[in-house]
């Protein structure tokens, strides 16, 4: 138990585990204000006029496609439209219709709306005739949503690895290893002191993001904190492997990276794609697949496929879990 307390207070030393435990939540709390942004304005048509060039009509039919401003002098019009950082479409009179200007910097669809809008006034009578069908306007990030949860997600169960391998490193160049080494402390006891706190802090990472980005009943809750447990010990033992092959601080943050980003780009390749069959299969032995997959079911609804998914993850434990036990029992010495 001392063990594990002074591991606790090693926690709040490193600087790059307490990043790594607060970034999934700080990211999950941004998801869910961007969520309630109205995005829609950013696909908003904008027109800039000159004073008393159009007739009073012509501006309030412009004003039905989008907020119209009013220049007073051709210079300001001008730079209204050759500004970079809108997409402003200048309209001018032309006899009895209206012609446009564009800077040529605008994105495509303003581009085009420029090019039609001149034919598009001509024809306003017939089009004021028209039946108008109002549809109801999509959520933006709805699909995105959908992978980037999960993905911060697995981030936060990533926290425990993280922390694991960190400690263990910073052990050996501190020299707190080799006092290890002489320690009436077995490789189990070992395990144990080193697994305990990444796997706690990875799970309560996960288990805070998850209750910011989801909304479940208490049994798919249930299933998601046993997908949130699983996952984080996995990622526990796993530092405990990059710690021990690490032999020193830079080499253990390449191979922290490489891991992680192994464990992010698989199941968002994986979703984005739509992998099955014996690919699908491969897939599911990096252990942020079968929390990722479960994750997704869980959110849909389909908890038949999240219990399958908890026991791929309670094997990827079972088997790490044996593989360094197997390797701190050949070499008969702990860390």
């Amino acid at each position: 138990m001392n063990g594990i307390r002074y591991q606790l207070k090693s926690v709040w030393k490193d600087k790059f585990c307490l990043m790594t435990f607060l970034l999934p939540i700080l990211v999950a709390v941004g998801m869910q204000c961007m969520g309630s942004i109205d995005l829609s304005s950013l696909g908003e048509l904008h027109f800039a006029v000159l004073a008393e060039d159009l007739p009073p009509q012509t501006v309030r039919w412009l004003e039905r496609y989008g907020p119209v401003t009013v220049y007073e002098t051709e210079g300001a019009w001008t730079a209204a439209i050759n500004e970079p950082s809108t997409n402003v479409i200048g309209v001018k009179g032309e006899g009895v219709g209206i012609r446009t200007a564009v800077s040529g910097d605008e994105l495509e669809v303003f581009q085009q709306a420029a090019a039609t809008l001149p034919a598009l006034f001509q024809q306003r009578g017939t089009a004021e005739q028209a039946r108008i069908l109002t549809l109801e306007r999509p959520d933006l990030l709805e699909h995105f949503q959908d992978i980037f949860v999960p993905g911060v997600l697995i981030v936060a169960m990533f926290m425990g690895c993280t922390f694991n391998a960190m400690n263990i490193i910073s052990e050996k160049e501190d020299g707190v290893a080799f006092i290890n080494e002489v320690l009436p402390m077995g490789p189990s006891q070992y395990v144990l002191q080193k697994v305990t706190v990444g796997f706690l802090f990875g799970s309560l990472s996960s288990v805070v993001t998850a209750g910011i980005c989801f909304r479940l009943s208490w049994r798919d809750g249930g299933l998601m904190l046993v997908l949130i447990l699983l996952a984080s010990f996995v990622a526990a033992l796993l530092g405990l492997f990059i710690g021990r092959a690490s032999r020193g601080l830079m080499a253990g943050v390449v191979y922290i990276k490489l891991v992680m980003l192994l464990f992010i780009a698989v199941p968002i390749l994986c979703a984005l794609t739509g992998v099955d069959g014996p690919l699908a299969a491969l897939c599911c032995l990096v252990p942020s697949q079968p929390a990722f997959e479960g994750i997704l079911a869980l959110s849909a609804g389909d908890r038949g496929t999240a219990l399958h998914n908890s026991g791929i993850l309670l094997l990827h434990g079972l088997a790490w879990f044996a593989l360094y036990g197997a390797i701190a029992l050949r070499r008969k010495r702990p860390g």
